[in-house]
């Protein structure tokens, strides 16, 4: 069975049977596999035999697999395709996979592949690209059963009947009005166990929770957390039903999100993956790195700045690299945990106002902690009682200011609406080290006559 078998295994038996031309042991062995492994094995095989997979595989399981490769590979497989099998497979991809596949295409390519395909899939996706991008209606698919609020329960269990091959989720049936308006859902739950000839309008539940067709997908997914549902409804501004959102496509969004934000976070530049190029990857990280090598030059000038004061105290260079690190090491650990909370809780004033307390307590007590600890360490090494000082008043300070540095720099991004993970951080870590090297030459200059 292909379940016993490893995977680099299956790679080089599938590779076997394309070179010998063998199309039956390769169709029992690549269609005994779900569409994500297929897409995986695809991947994997060289590219010179995939003209061969895709004359050999037939329509439904290039549309099921299809979706599972990624983007640029995805644009790869339908231009390999011949015409007469491309335009049935867009034509029956769930449209809202459709749409994020032709996203990054030019508008040109867009029209021509939509053109050709069934009219009513083509309008659909085209609306479903007409929504900003990231947004609930980009997406969402309008591959639901809805219901008319005069059905009686055995007339919507009918209609399920009769769109369960069209429709991509069955768990819920949404009740709309004369005007399209949603105004109930039903459960299938709820349908079987009812008697066929009640009014669906009597058994729906109307506080529907729903979700506007221009809401940041983001939000979307705190939804589906805070209410456990497995599909959503979109309307748009009227409360018009405009689609539905399925659980699988949330799961995408929340690891597209996180992976965003650890971009950011890490200030490695977007899209790098195990098979990116060398140069494409260092293109991408460049930017970021370059910025924050002409931010870290402030560092040496400030440096070069308090040259007399280093030049009469030597030691106090053996304790820069700890406080620049220390400050962009807390900094970064508040930037973490306000990320992270701000992905998972909507924010308010009052509990803005609630973390940034906190985290100056957390502050104030992982400075003395530390501060106090490297004074004794600086004073046993050093022999100088005014250094241990120096050093330990100086931690302290920069302790704290790099928690509130990490703290408050994300809320004020997301407050304008800007994504809180652009504070990386290497850009926090290097703001601090600018803060922290003041500080501790600020001090160390007022205690000069005391060291020397």
């Amino acid at each position: 069975m292909v379940a016993d078998i490893r995977p680099e295994q299956l790679t080089i038996a599938l590779i076997r049977q394309l070179k010998a031309g063998d199309r039956t042991g390769f169709s029992k062995l690549f269609l005994d596999l779900r569409p994500y492994d297929q897409a995986v094995q695809y991947t994997e095989i060289p590219k010179k035999h995939h003209q061969l997979i895709l004359e050999w595989l037939d329509l439904a399981t290039i549309t099921e697999m299809l979706p599972y490769l990624k983007p640029d590979d995805q644009i790869e497989f339908i231009r390999s395709l011949d015409p007469d099998k491309a335009i049935p497979v867009l034509d029956m991809m769930q449209n809202d996979d459709l749409a994020a596949m032709l996203t990054d295409l030019e508008p040109e390519e867009i029209d021509r592949l939509t053109g050709q395909m069934l009219k009513e899939e083509a309008e659909s996706v085209r609306k479903i690209l007409d929504y900003p991008a990231e947004t609930a209606g980009r997406i969402m698919t309008n591959r639901y059963v809805w219901v008319h609020e005069d059905y009686t329960v055995g007339q919507a269990v009918e209609k399920l009947k009769n769109y369960s091959d069209y429709a991509e989720y069955l768990n819920y049936t949404y009740v709309i009005n004369s005007n399209k308006q949603l105004i109930g859902v039903l459960s299938y739950r709820q349908l079987l166990l009812t008697d066929a000839d009640t009014p669906v309008s009597d058994i729906m539940y109307r506080r529907v929770i729903s979700a506007n067709a221009r809401t940041d997908q983001e939000d979307v997914a705190k939804q589906f957390a805070r209410y456990d549902f497995v599909a959503i409804p979109v309307t748009d501004d009227d409360n018009v039903l405009v689609g539905i959102i399925t659980v699988d496509d949330v799961i995408d969004v929340i690891v597209q999100e996180a992976d965003e934000d650890i971009e950011m976070l890490m200030a490695s530049g977007k899209q790098i993956d195990f098979r990116t190029k060398p140069l494409t990857a260092a293109m991408r990280r460049l930017p970021w790195l370059i910025l924050l090598l002409f931010i870290g030059l402030v560092s040496g000038s400030i440096i070069s700045g308090f040259e007399d004061t280093l030049s009469q105290v030597v030691a106090l260079a053996f304790f820069m690299p700890l406080i620049a690190g220390m400050t962009g090491n807390t900094g970064t650990q508040s930037l973490s945990i306000i990320v992270r909370g701000l992905a998972t809780e909507d924010l308010d004033l009052k509990t803005a106002i609630k973390v940034v307390l906190r985290e100056l307590l957390v502050g104030v007590i992982i400075g003395i902690v530390c501060g106090v600890l490297i004074s004794i360490i600086a004073y046993i090494w050093q022999g100088s009682f005014v250094l241990g000082i120096v050093v330990g008043s100086s931690l302290i300070i920069t302790l704290i200011i790099g928690t509130l540095a990490g703290t408050v720099i994300p809320l004020v991004l997301s407050r304008f609406k800007f994504d809180p993970a652009v504070a990386s951080g290497p850009l926090i870590t290097t703001v601090n080290d600018i803060l922290s090297l003041l500080i501790y030459f600020g001090i160390a200059t007022m205690f000069l006559n005391y060291l020397t």
